[in-house]
């Protein structure tokens, strides 16, 4: 069975109303018609007070801006120009809390540190004896900084976990060693037959500097990323860098002109500049917020938990971390230790008991007289590590730990953990990873 598709205008091509001569005709005309789509622009405008603008989105997508009227003071217009080109798209609304402080102690640390390098550049070149105007001072600091930096790079990235688990400690730590190099340049005139040995191990120090700092950059930048434009907050810290950067060059050299021309100026000043390097990067990281689990952070929110019933927030946390010291054991939390080797912590007898109580846990705890050792499984994530972290802490609050004690602290920690890990999230903990920095962790 078929059909037959017939036009419609073979069925009139004989018919008197519609004559074959008008049909070709009406197509001719159709033929010759080329209907032209007309790209639709979208417009509109935002009055305010005191300024006025209108927007419009072009054919090909883009989005045009027209100022129509602006009646604001020129600081008005200085200042949002500043936040535009220094601070994230959306500030203070797409950060977290505490980056203003952060920007300004960063502000400070660029300035004395650059401030700082102009310094110790024209006291490498006098120790060679050679006798430089402060000009070329500046020009050849970005020439000195190779050689033994290469060295102190290398040694110093073996060490990247530890730098995920304690950023803020090691950011430290880099300003710390960057002035002790550049401490080693201002002294090289003392003694300039040993030019050599002391520029090399200046700049061993700041080649390991460097890459601490620039390891470090990242988490602490995420912890001010509220709306994920991690790469905003990036660009403006860059701008932020080489801006003071500029501005510690041009103090530098004046100092160098002028206070600094002598010795004793230079030790003088170079030990002000240094402190307040320092001083500043302290402060830098005491306001930032890290939402990653650490061993320090959650001690201090397993005790706030267990104190409180409340968690805290990474914002609450960040002025009580130890940035020195940050493995400082905590009563409260247990006295729980982490990063130990299997074999070291306890007896393969002791082990299959554990096991057979936490069958399909991801942690084993060791119950000694001072402190417990808690060792994870290759896979654990933040979530197993708090799960131990609790059973260890509520064992702790009783003389005896044996197996009857242990089996009851367990069963407690699975009683309150959805709730523990609810508020978590809720405070913007990410309780995916647990960075222990050790890497000391077993598998079967």
């Amino acid at each position: 069975m078929g059909v037959k598709v017939v036009p419609w205008w073979s069925e009139h091509k004989t018919s008197p109303e519609f004559p074959t001569e008008k049909f070709k005709s009406l197509k001719k005309e159709a033929d010759n018609t080329h209907p032209e789509i007309v790209p639709t622009v979208v417009s509109w405008t935002e009055t305010s007070d005191t300024i006025s603008r209108r927007f419009q989105f072009q054919p090909d997508g883009e989005l045009f801006v027209k100022v129509l009227n602006d009646s604001r003071p020129v600081i008005h217009k200085v200042s949002e120009s500043f936040v535009n080109t220094f601070f994230p798209s959306g500030y203070p609304y797409s950060v977290n809390e505490g980056y203003l402080r952060y920007t300004q102690f960063r502000a400070l640390q660029h300035f004395s540190s650059a401030a700082l390098s102009v310094l110790s550049t024209q006291s490498l070149l006098f120790a060679a004896g050679l006798r430089p105007t402060p000009a070329q001072a500046t020009a050849v600091s970005w020439i000195l900084k190779d050689g033994m930096q290469h060295v102190g790079k290398l040694i110093c990235s073996s060490l990247g976990a530890r730098m995920d688990s304690e950023p803020k400690r090691w950011r430290i730590l880099a300003d710390v060693l960057y002035d002790m190099g550049t401490g080693l340049e201002v002294l090289s005139p003392l003694c300039p037959q040993l030019f050599l040995e002391m520029a090399g191990l200046g700049n061993f120090a700041k080649g390991m500097a460097t890459v601490a700092a620039r390891a470090t950059r990242l988490p602490i930048y995420s912890s001010f990323a509220k709306e994920g434009n991690l790469s905003d907050l990036y660009a403006k810290g860059e701008a932020i860098s080489t801006v003071f950067n500029m501005f510690g060059l041009g103090a530098g050299i004046q100092l160098v002109s002028t206070v600094c021309s002598s010795m004793q100026g230079k030790i003088i000043v170079g030990s002000f500049l240094s402190a307040i390097h320092v001083y500043s990067t302290y402060e830098e990281m005491r306001s930032a917020p890290i939402n990653t689990l650490n061993p320090q952070r959650t001690a201090m929110i397993i005790e706030d938990f267990l104190k409180t019933g409340k968690v805290s927030s990474p914002a609450d946390l960040r002025y009580r971390e130890d940035l020195l010291f940050p493995g400082r054991l905590i009563k409260e939390a247990g006295n729980v230790k982490v990063g130990r080797n299997l074999h070291k912590v306890m007896k393969p007898s002791r082990l299959k008991q554990l096991k057979e109580i936490f069958p399909h846990e991801k942690f084993v705890l060791n119950f000694g007289k001072t402190s417990i050792d808690m060792v994870l499984e290759q896979t654990a994530s933040g979530e197993d590590a708090l799960r131990g972290w609790l059973v260890a802490a509520y064992a702790s609050r009783v003389a005896n730990q044996e197996v009857d004690m242990i089996e009851e602290a367990y069963e407690k920690m699975n009683t309150v953990m959805p709730t523990l890990l609810f508020e978590l999230r809720a405070k913007g903990w990410h309780t995916d990873r647990f960075l222990d920095g050790t890497g000391c962790r077993f598998g079967f």
